[in-house]
């Protein structure tokens, strides 16, 4: 088979603090931003991956979950525990000064784990945790 990863899909709760967050702190270009329905969707993707997308979505549009599902999503958004995503950098130490200018929540600063990865942790605006991992 050849399959590859194409979006994935991250939650947001305020599409201009989700774009600039990805944009400016993170670097990430802008493939598109679609609105419908007064709500927002924004692809964006690292620069030189174009086949690799990040869709920031409005948590709020998924189909056929309830009112109550809407609140337990939304609180644990704002917890940090209902998504996750883990990015990778040749260059750690200057990602990780970029996000704390950026103002990103810092969660774990630049750490060397004892299951063989050196990585930091921030959350962005909305919440998701990023994982960002030293390249080696």
């Amino acid at each position: 088979m050849d399959i590859t990863i194409h979006s994935t899909f991250l939650p947001h709760s305020d599409a201009e603090t989700s774009l600039a967050f990805y944009r400016d702190t993170l670097g990430f270009e802008i493939r598109k931003d679609v609105g419908y329905g007064g709500m927002r969707w924004i692809t964006v993707g690292p620069v030189g991956q174009p086949g690799v997308s990040i869709v920031l979505y409005p948590p709020a549009a998924t189909p056929g979950i309830t009112d109550e599902e809407r609140r337990t999503i939304a609180q644990m958004m704002a917890k940090g525990t209902y998504a996750t995503m883990l990015l990778a950098t040749h260059d750690l130490d200057a990602a990780f000064a970029k996000l704390q200018a950026g103002k990103a929540e810092i969660v774990e600063e630049p750490t060397d784990q004892p299951y063989g990865v050196r990585d930091c942790a921030v959350r962005d605006p909305a919440g998701n945790m990023i994982r960002i991992q030293q390249l080696r």
